[in-house]
């Protein structure tokens, strides 16, 4: 028995896992610098809590046959339609914090359903596009995995969450391109899509989501809805090459930049480690994806492709997003840094995926 577990251990993809686990280690190292200002560090050590069951997840589900998944015709819709639930009880036993309901207060503990739906979803969209290959330009599957999508973009966007709802639709366009949509059909959508933003525009988004596009293309408030991106492009400025040093950077120790935890760690760390540490993480993303895609060309199946190269574009559109925010080239819409950013919910679920990656990979 012994044998079978070292003989398993050893088809794992080690490289993959020790960038995930650098890239962990970074927003640790970030994490417990940004924690010394108020002298609290009981995110710091949630964090490295939630990092122990990431790890034990992984590893356990890198022993998990992945094949449940693509062959279990109930297994997969249970699990969306409980993430469902979940999305919807946040309207009714979530407290709201900063003015969106995201999360479930269990005692210290904050639970976030929507990291976890994300996988889910690239399971379920994995599971209907490689059973509806050949049948892809059919614009009824279009429409139906576009319904799986809507019902939990929909509820997350009214919390109101702009940015997550806008990883789900970049999600599930990325694998419809993949899976082989018509050229004609993805224009179509994106005209829909531009109808949609101008009718949202006008009726559905909160002034401050206005304001913050706004200010995006027309900054006129650097103290106020300017002023998060703004300070992000100091504390990214004065890092210059090497960094102001460990525990040295003045944006995040003296508080002026703000959500270094979260939304705006890719600038602290910049800050503090500069561009070298921005730089050697931007690498360590860039190895772990290459790792995951080759997983995906050398799957034997359509599922297992489609789940890897669909997990690659949910990584691609949160770091693209999180990273453009830090730089001032995106409008600030709430994205973490997905395996660096404070946050148990999004680190066990990309940890979840990186194990039914590593299942394919030693099945």
């Amino acid at each position: 028995m012994l044998n079978v577990y070292v003989f398993h251990l050893k088809k794992l993809d080690w490289v993959l896992i020790i960038c995930a686990f650098l890239l962990v280690g970074f927003g640790l190292l970030s994490l417990y610098s940004s924690s010394l200002r108020r002298g609290d560090f009981l995110n710091f050590k949630k964090q490295l809590i939630f990092f122990a069951i990431s790890i034990f997840l992984l590893f356990f589900l890198s022993f998990f046959d992945w094949r449940i998944l693509k062959e279990d015709p109930y297994l997969v819709l249970i699990l969306y339609f409980f993430s469902l639930l979940g999305l919807v009880g946040l309207y009714f036993f979530s407290f709201k914090i900063r003015g969106v309901r995201t999360w479930y207060k269990l005692g210290p503990i904050s639970v976030d359903p929507i990291e976890f739906m994300k996988i889910i979803l690239i399971v379920l969209l994995a599971k209907y596009f490689s059973k509806r290959h050949v049948e892809i330009y059919q614009l009824t599957h279009i429409f139906i995995s576009g319904l799986y999508v809507f019902l939990p973009a929909f509820l997350i966007f009214f919390q109101p969450n702009l940015g997550s709802a806008l990883i789900l639709i970049l999600l599930w366009l990325g694998i419809l391109i993949v899976s082989g949509i018509k050229l004609r059909h993805f224009f179509l959508l994106c005209l829909f899509g531009l109808l949609f933003f101008i009718f949202a525009w006008f009726f559905l988004l909160k002034d401050y989501q206005k304001a913050r596009v706004i200010s995006f293309f027309i900054p006129y408030d650097p103290l106020g809805v300017n002023w998060n991106q703004n300070q992000a492009k100091i504390a990214i400025g004065s890092g210059g090459i090497f960094g102001r040093g460990f525990k040295k950077g003045s944006q995040t120790q003296y508080g002026f930049l703000p959500e270094p935890q979260t939304d705006f760690i890719f600038a602290a760390i910049a800050e503090e480690f500069g561009l070298a540490g921005g730089g050697f993480l931007l690498f360590l993303f860039g190895v772990l994806l290459w790792r995951i895609m080759k997983i995906a060309l050398s799957a034997q199946n359509n599922f297992s492709r489609l789940f890897a190269t669909g997990f690659a574009i949910y990584l691609i559109s949160q770091i693209f997003i999180n990273i453009g925010m830090n730089l001032g080239l995106l409008p600030i819409v709430g994205i973490s840094l997905p395996l660096v950013s404070y946050g148990g919910s999004s680190l066990i679920a990309t940890f979840i995926g990186l194990g039914i990656l590593e299942s394919i990979k030693t099945h």
